[in-house]
């Protein structure tokens, strides 16, 4: 989603995907995830915030954290097959 108000993943389903952020910093994350990729000037959507959010796992630097954005990228694939 950008300002201009273009969006390729529909409301419905942002929204839905962030309800499914069961703690408050899963979806204070995302919600961190999701100004990054606005303020860069890119489109929100699922393949943005996959990237974004494979690149944060990537630099984990504990197991913990690595699961947390493993968890956030299953919540991003769920319930869309």
């Amino acid at each position: 989603m950008r300002q201009d108000g273009y969006s390729t993943l529909p409301n419905s389903d942002i929204a839905r995907y962030f309800s499914s952020a069961s703690l408050p910093s899963q979806q204070e994350t995302l919600g961190q995830v999701v100004v990054e990729i606005l303020r860069s000037g890119k489109i929100l959507n699922r393949k943005t915030l996959c990237t974004r959010l494979l690149c944060r796992m990537e630099a984990a630097v504990s197991v913990e954290e690595e699961q947390h954005y493993q968890e956030l990228v299953r919540l991003l694939f769920k319930n869309n097959a």
